[in-house]
C-alpha cells in the first residue's frame, strides 16, 4: 500500500470522489500543509493555521497508479483558482499535492507541465506541491460526510 495527500477544496467531495476507486483501500478526510499541531476544523477555517483540507489516499499501486489518483484529481477540481473552489475561499481551499516521495513529485510536476500544455485550462495551474510533512485526520463527523448525508453510497 502505497499514500497520497491531495487538497481540492472542501475535502467532503474529494474524499466520496477518491473513496469510489478500485484499488483506494482508504480515503480519510484531514488537514496538511500548516504549522498548528493536531488542528481543529474551526481553527483551520479560520484561515490561521496553514492548513489546506486535504484527502489521504491509501491505495494499491497494482490496481490503480499515482498518476491516475493524479487523473482524478485534476477532474473533480479547478486547479487554477488560487485558493478557492466554487463557493468556498480561503487558503484551506486551495489545490494542493502532498508528496511521499520523489517519484510522487516528478509525476506531479509532469502532470503540471502537461496540463499547462495541452490548454485544458485557461488559466494557469495554481496547485502547491510540496512535500508532507504532517497529515492529521480530521474529526470523525466529516468522515464519509457525504455518505452520512445520503448524497453517496
Amino acid at each position: 500500500m502505497e499514500k497520497a495527500t491531495f487538497g481540492a477544496g472542501c475535502f467532503w467531495g474529494i474524499e466520496a470522489a477518491f473513496r469510489r476507486l478500485d484499488g483506494v483501500e482508504l480515503a480519510e478526510s484531514g488537514y496538511a500543509g500548516g504549522t498548528t499541531k493536531d488542528p481543529t476544523y474551526e481553527q483551520v477555517c479560520s484561515g490561521q493555521t496553514g492548513h489546506t483540507e486535504v484527502v489521504e489516499v491509501t491505495f494499491d499501486p497494482s490496481k490503480i497508479s499515482y498518476e491516475q489518483l493524479l487523473d482524478t484529481f485534476w477532474d473533480i477540481h479547478d486547479p487554477t483558482t488560487l485558493n478557492r473552489q466554487g463557493p468556498d475561499i480561503g487558503t484551506q481551499y486551495r489545490s494542493a499535492i502532498y508528496y511521499y516521495s520523489a517519484e510522487q513529485e516528478a509525476a506531479a510536476r509532469t502532470a503540471v507541465a502537461a496540463l499547462e500544455k495541452s490548454g485544458r485550462f485557461r488559466n494557469p495551474v495554481t496547485t502547491e506541491i510540496a512535500p508532507i510533512k504532517t497529515f492529521y485526520r480530521a474529526e470523525e463527523y466529516h468522515q464519509r460526510y457525504l455518505e452520512k448525508q445520503g448524497r453517496f453510497h
